[in-house]
């Protein structure tokens, strides 16, 4: 009769009581043993050739929270048109939006999946976008599968009918799923191992560990050792690491710093003056409008006492130019604009007050690695929240090549591209102006930011007399093309499977 070893002698027995049959689910319930363990003594059982293994690859599938949202209150299209319909079956765009209560940034997206499901249909009348709907659709086929996967929790994707395959494709386009790689074993009772189970298992008595009681007593001779098996399975153990992330943003500081940057800061709810004014941005510009920032509602307005004489000289220069030899933007500036409080949109505010602290140095080389807020529709490539490395280097005699051998550089060294494009740009506050963009073999191109020289218009005002180079990069972007990923919030995800298997870099 063959000896087992307790854990073999428990599994060959769990099997047996299973009628020869079980997945590894079923298995950890009657025989007691944990997943690994029972893989060590199926490997054994296996080269015994008393059991078979069999494996199957599969992926599961399940809603992340976006996901979630939409299975239990409707995809957002699906909800436009039935507030159009409780509307009386014709509304404005806006009119339905509200009724529905969707995110006006959305409606672009919910307008194309509504023309190309054919909900509804959209009219354009006198400058207004109107949706009309006679009656509610049936389900669409990834409407039907988000409800699959809510109702079930998860489902195995290799099991799903063709007919999900289209429906499947767009909620993944549509990120709302996440999908989870998994081996799915089946173990099998042997001819031999059956025989086995019906004779009656005999488990020897081994010994895993020298104790110094075995060794001292001289029990070490009459004890039977186990043997060790360098191919089985162990328990996955995932140590504590850094997020990926987080340590690639210390790891730049840290390069900054050799490179002779000394870090600068400020406060995330800044004061509009900071944010917009001081850089020359007059302030009817597009971009101070709500869309592309976020007011503080309580308190409003905060305190510009202590940079009064900062602010007299940038209100002169956006109204005439002051000393700066420019004709301003020829307007009444407001005062009260830039006591505003908003969320901090860019990272370029920090630079501003560097430039006016007393511990400036020049010639200087200072960086900052921003948090900024902007209201974007989140999608793979887009945050209401993001970072930015944003930089200024002060001195005498620097001109437009350093700043591009700068940008270089970053490129480079921090996301490790393979070519860099620089091509004109524009921004209120700095002439020239250039755009950074950087390419990477099996990535390609991505654009990183913007950077040039600071006006007179925003250096006079603030007292510096040197030129002043500027560069503002998205660094979630330049960690996006060093670890090849292409959906930007996985940067922020709190998915363990991504955490646990993502490489250290």
């Amino acid at each position: 009769m063959i000896e087992l070893e307790r854990n073999e002698g428990a599994l060959l027995m769990s099997l047996g009581k299973l009628n020869g049959k079980a997945d590894m689910e079923k298995l950890i319930k009657e025989s007691k043993l944990s997943e690994s363990a029972i893989m060590r003594a199926a490997l054994s059982l296996s080269q015994k050739g008393l059991l078979k293994i069999e494996e199957r690859k599969i992926t599961l599938l399940k809603l992340n929270e976006e996901g979630f949202l939409y299975a239990s209150e409707g995809l957002p299209e699906r909800k436009l048109i039935k507030a159009v319909l409780k509307l009386g079956g014709k509304a404005s765009l806006e009119e339905a939006a509200s009724e529905a209560k969707i995110n006006p940034n959305l409606l672009p997206i919910v307008l194309g999946w509504i023309s190309r499901k054919n909900l509804g249909k959209i009219i354009k009348e006198k400058g207004k976008i109107f949706i009309e709907a006679k009656e509610e659709k049936p389900e669409t086929l990834d409407e039907a599968l988000l409800k699959k996967i809510f109702v079930e929790q998860e489902v195995i994707n290799e099991e799903l009918s063709k007919e999900f395959n289209e429906a499947l494709e767009i909620l993944k386009r549509r990120n709302l799923l996440s999908e989870i790689k998994k081996t799915l074993r089946m173990f099998y009772l042997s001819e031999e191992g059956w025989k086995l189970v019906k004779e009656g298992v005999k488990v020897a008595i081994e010994v895993s560990e020298l104790t110094p009681e075995l060794i001292i007593g001289g029990k070490w001779q009459q004890v039977k050792l186990k043997k060790y098996n360098i191919q089985a399975l162990t328990p996955s153990i995932w140590p504590g690491k850094k997020q990926p992330y987080k340590k690639f943003l210390d790891e730049l500081k840290f390069k900054l710093v050799s490179l002779g940057f000394k870090e600068m800061s400020g406060p995330l709810i800044e004061l509009m003056f900071f944010n917009c004014d001081a850089l020359f941005m007059p302030q009817d510009h597009p971009a101070r409008e709500i869309h592309d920032i976020f007011f503080i509602k309580e308190p409003e307005f905060g305190d510009l006492t202590k940079y009064e004489k900062y602010l007299m000289n940038v209100k002169e220069t956006h109204e005439n130019g002051w000393v700066t030899g420019s004709k301003g933007w020829r307007y009444d500036f407001s005062i009260e604009a830039s006591k505003k409080f908003i969320l901090r949109s860019h990272g370029t505010a920090i630079s501003v007050r560097t430039l006016i602290s007393e511990k400036l140095e020049i010639p200087g080389k200072y960086f900052s690695i921003a948090r900024c807020y902007r209201p974007e529709v989140t999608d793979k490539t887009h945050l209401t929240e993001f970072n930015q490395v944003e930089g200024i280097v002060v001195g005498e005699n620097l001109t437009f090549r350093d700043l591009l051998g700068i940008l270089k550089t970053l490129a480079i060294e921090v996301a490790e591209a393979d070519e860099v494009a620089f091509k004109p740009d524009y921004f209120p506050f700095t002439e020239p102006s250039v755009e950074l963009a950087a390419y990477k073999k099996d990535y390609g191109w991505l654009e990183f930011g913007g950077a040039g020289i600071f006006r007179p218009e925003v250096t006079l005002p603030l007292g510096i007399k040197v030129p002043v180079l500027a560069w503002g990069l998205g660094v979630d972007r330049l960690f996006m093309m060093k670890a090849g990923i292409d959906d930007i919030r996985e940067l922020f995800t709190q998915n363990l499977n991504w955490l646990r298997n993502k490489k250290v870099i």
